[in-house]
């Protein structure tokens, strides 16, 4: 094509300067004596210019020990000045940061490892036995293992191992020199999210997923350098790190303030003494403060706006937020693949809560026909009537590389034409808005983690006295939902503690995924062709519940 400029010049800056990192070593410029970091537990701040320079440190540490273009640099840590660093220090070096949950098992970190081969893992010492245990059980080495030791405990560590704070102690705290060309179509950052067997999918983000993300966040709160974030949730999600998180409070020049674990007095606490201006969190954090509020009210008048995701915000709730916490309510709702999609902003609220609102700005959300062969055509949308249920669909190519790491298969499933197919099931009106019903699949979601069923139910029927088995996901007012099992014994002497006992020391399952509730029964709901029907079971799962028949351990 013929331009009326010098479009190859254009492309030749733009594609270079258009980075995550570009955007944050801007604000050290600008910014450089403000506010970035803020840590309460260690009673420090961090400013852009200590902040970066910190970063550095890292950045060249890495690169002495072989990190460069290219390297992930995977690393389980719970939210922490580490953390952040691990997010900033690679992208110095064209190195990919991966952000991984610290709640996975030995045996799932051995598979993320094996599957992404990581340059240098770096681990958070209060998961020290787990991180220990992945590293005898993964294939490849990575060539530098670091641990975090944040409470100062000073655990010994197996040969090779090095402190983190051990590591960059003596380097220069010097802008790394740049041996790569940066590139805004690079991965810069991965994410992980759960597959049909439990083992997280590989989500890529360029720099233009991570600086339009960024830019999202800005847009609809909106951010500004003068605000104070407090993201309540593990930063390694893409809620986490995206919504109030690094990403965005570093990219526009405001402050980001750490809670490492969430507790309501702790969030108070921060916001009474940091200026907190927005918190991000799910809605069962917002009910936790909300009970706080009650008992033990503080001055909340500085919050410029609470964003909730990860599920449904519902009526009373909202009102009840608005009364106790702030009347600027949001609620987002997306995935890892395409950070948040819909909104609700405070003037839909309450009106609106229960769906999962508009689409964003830059994004464009359908409700499409289901079939059972294949994927419905974009063009292809049911009514706008409220009431006719259809697959939801998102356009966000700004916010999303329209693929998975090394997984064709799922690659092919999930994207087509640059829609991502989200298997939720949802209905949406003639104004736009849209409400989320359930799942094409049977994922449960406890406390904001993906559990899928088919994991658990393979791990519990390897057990010697299991006939067979199926699991589900029940009501929980502070989880979201609980696991439950339904098991048909092979021996009638197989009890709920000692399979409970199996399941907690299986290094493929989780603790968080872990069944709450066991149901011994002599049947379970299968199809015509052999197929498990979860949803007829997840139905007497919620009966069996309220009437008291399922097992606790």
């Amino acid at each position: 094509m013929d331009y009326t400029y010098d479009a190859a010049n254009f492309e030749r800056v733009f594609r270079r300067s258009f980075t995550w990192i570009a955007g944050f070593m801007r604000n050290v410029r600008r910014y450089g004596k403000r506010p970035a970091l803020i840590d309460p537990m260690a009673d420090r701040t961090w400013t852009y210019s200590e902040l970066n320079a910190d970063a550095n440190r890292l950045a060249n540490a890495l690169k002495a020990h072989g990190v460069g273009q290219g390297d992930l640099v995977l690393f389980q840590l719970y939210n922490s000045p580490q953390f952040a660093l691990c997010y900033l220090a690679p992208q110095k070096l064209g190195a990919v940061n991966s952000p991984a949950n610290f709640n996975l098992s030995a045996g799932e970190t051995a598979n993320l490892i094996d599957r992404d081969r990581p340059k240098a893992y770096i681990y958070d010492c209060d998961v020290f036995k787990m991180a220990n245990r992945a590293l005898e059980l993964c294939e490849h080495k990575p060539e530098l293992v670091i641990a975090v030791d944040y409470r100062g405990e000073r655990p010994a560590l197996p040969d090779g191992q090095v402190f983190f704070d051990e590591l960059v102690r003596g380097y220069d705290s010097g802008e790394p020199d740049a041996d790569f060309l940066p590139d805004m179509y690079a991965e810069v950052t991965r994410l992980g999210t759960s597959g049909t067997t439990g083992t997280p999918k590989g989500v890529p983000l360029n720099n233009v997923n991570e600086v339009l993300s960024a830019h999202d966040t800005i847009m609809h709160f909106p951010l500004s350098p003068r605000d104070v974030t407090m993201n309540m949730t593990p930063w390694f999600h893409r809620g986490g790190l995206h919504s109030g998180g690094l990403t965005p409070t570093l990219y526009v020049g405001g402050a980001c303030v750490i809670l490492r674990m969430f507790s309501a007095k702790a969030c108070f606490d921060c916001v009474e003494k940091y200026g907190v201006t927005f918190l991000i969190g799910v809605p069962s954090a917002l009910n936790n403060l909300a009970a706080r509020q009650e008992k033990h009210p503080v001055d909340l008048s500085g919050i410029r706006g609470i964003v909730t995701m990860g599920s449904p915000l519902e009526r009373d709730d909202c009102i009840r937020f608005q009364k106790l916490l702030t009347p600027n309510i949001f609620n987002g709702y997306g995935t890892t693949e395409t950070f948040w999609n819909s909104f609700l902003r405070p003037y839909d609220l309450p009106e609106m809560a229960g769906s999962a609102g508009m689409s964003c700005t830059d994004d464009e959300v359908r409700v499409v026909r289901m079939y059972d062969d294949r994927k419905a055509d974009p063009e292809e949308l049911v009514p706008a009537d409220g009431v006719t249920q259809g697959e939801i669909i998102m356009f966000a190519p700004n916010k999303t590389a329209l693929c998975y790491i090394d997984n064709e298969e799922q690659t092919r499933e999930k994207f087509q034409d640059g829609w991502y197919y989200t298997k939720d099931v949802g209905t949406w009106d003639e104004r736009g808005y849209l409400t989320v019903h359930g799942r094409k699949d049977d994922m449960i979601i406890c406390m904001g983690e993906n559990i899928y069923p088919a994991q658990l139910e393979e791990v519990i029927n390897r057990h010697p006295k299991v006939r067979d088995c199926m699991v589900t996901g029940v009501p929980d007012a502070s989880r979201g939902e609980s696991v439950a099992a339904y098991v048909i014994p092979a021996d009638d002497s197989l009890t709920v503690k000692e399979l409970n006992s199996y399941c907690a020391s299986s290094d493929e399952v989780s603790a968080y995924k872990c069944p709450r509730y066991y149901a011994f029964v002599e049947e379970l709901p299968y199809n015509s062709t052999g197929k498990k029907q979860h949803v007829r079971l997840k139905e007497r799962a919620a009966s069996d519940l309220a009437a008291g028949l399922l097992k606790r351990p």
